[in-house]
């Protein structure tokens, strides 16, 4: 058992005590968070909003403004946030299951679904785990029935796809800027449109619905200079691994994987101050992704022949950020012994979610008698290898020899 070291599971970009200080400086870059997406994605319109969730939010509630239809297409391993957003949003949900081996929609799936059912309002394409989709067959059945395509890429800032960012691909899109989510501000998401005829309705939602929050906000500053407190190593277990522990030794096995939402999510404008760190951190993340690859490029050279996983790396003509590496093994029990073997270790294995998005109980009343198969049984054999900063060569040796042995 590692005691008082904890490798993040995801990687999330630290903060330094020069990151501090040049919020006071003189010398400050100029420009703003808005700015920097913007000139990154080469898009019109960008949004600071209080999470990813909330950004999704708006999104749908400017939809509702453009057509009438009211059904929303989801892959079946996805956040729970996502549904419940939909249904605050007053839309209904339709799964649609993902391949066995990866994140793909089941393309024969989504045909049928979108051919048989004329209230579509979009589909939610999902990055997950910044492994950019095969976007061509989305995109066309999208076209072919008239909907909209919304970007999930709150955990695939810095991807491509066919030499393309994501988040320029569909219609609408969001990123989150949540602790350990690469680029943060603790809690935050952002809004991006690449038609510059969608973003008055965007900004009139925003006007509309996103309310002031001193006392709130204030909380999230002092979590935010608290993230760079604990976000290393030799803290992290503090705020990560014991919450772990209360909520298994309570039997609430969302709660200790942090699953567990409600439908409440706040929607609160983001402060200049965070809006400000994250500005001056932007510029570190081509380097951060950078370092994530190079991880990644040493899993593959001491797992790549291993029987019996699969690493679920970037397709040809793509480009992945890599915040964590998903693993397959080829059945649930050693999956499960992979858990177990890896439990206390520190070394940051961890799950992206515990089963298909169908299976929540908590979702019943949204998600009703739909079935996801690949995506159960992809769930019940993933686990996720972290390429943090904090990941030295001597974990990642150490990660690949228990995977060995399993």
């Amino acid at each position: 058992m590692a005691l008082f070291r904890e490798i993040p599971p995801t990687a999330g970009f630290p903060f330094y005590a020069k990151d501090i200080v040049s919020l006071f400086s003189k010398q400050v870059r100029k420009g703003s968070l808005e700015e920097d997406f913007k000139a990154y994605l080469g898009v019109p319109f960008a949004q600071i909003t209080y999470s990813g969730t909330a950004a999704f939010y708006f999104i749908l509630e400017s939809l509702k403004t453009l057509s009438s239809k009211k059904t929303i297409i989801i892959p079946a391993f996805i956040c729970p946030l996502i549904p419940l957003a939909i249904k605050r949003a007053g839309l209904k949900v339709l799964v649609c299951d993902i391949h066995k081996d990866n994140f793909n929609f089941n393309p024969t799936e989504l045909k049928e679904l979108c051919r048989n059912n004329p209230d579509i309002l979009a589909i939610v394409a999902v990055h997950l785990g910044g492994i950019p989709l095969d976007f061509n067959p989305i995109e066309e059945i999208a076209k072919e029935n008239t909907m909209f395509i919304i970007e999930d890429c709150a955990q695939s800032l810095g991807a491509r796809y066919k030499n393309k960012k994501v988040g320029t691909l569909g219609d609408f899109s969001f990123f989150s800027l949540c602790r350990g989510k690469g680029l943060t501000i603790y809690e935050g998401g952002v809004i991006v449109t690449k038609e510059a005829k969608f973003t008055a309705v965007i900004e009139e939602t925003i006007q509309r619905l996103a309310n002031k929050d001193s006392i709130s906000e204030s909380l999230k500053i002092l979590e935010l200079f608290g993230y760079w407190l604990f976000y290393r190593p030799q803290l992290f277990w503090l705020v990560f691994r014991i919450p772990q522990i209360f909520w298994t030794w309570r039997k609430q096995p969302l709660k200790a994987a942090s699953e567990h939402y409600t439908i409440d999510f706040p929607l609160h404008k983001v402060s200049g101050l965070r809006r400000k760190i994250g500005h001056l951190t932007f510029a570190r993340l081509e380097e951060e992704i950078h370092k994530q690859r190079q991880k990644v490029a040493d899993y593959l050279q001491l797992l790549g022949d291993v029987p019996g996983i699969t690493l679920i790396t970037e397709p040809g003509e793509s480009h992945s950020n890599y915040p964590y590496l998903t693993l397959l093994l080829d059945d649930p029990s050693r999956r499960n012994k992979a858990i177990e073997a890896f439990g206390n270790a520190g070394l940051g294995i961890s799950q992206i979610y515990l089963t298909a998005i169908t299976d929540y109980d908590y979702l019943k009343d949204i998600i009703q008698c739909q079935d996801a198969p690949n995506a159960r049984y992809l769930a019940k054999r993933h686990i996720t290898l972290p390429t943090s900063t904090f990941l030295r060569k001597a974990d990642l040796d150490r990660i690949a020899e228990r995977i060995k042995k399993i």
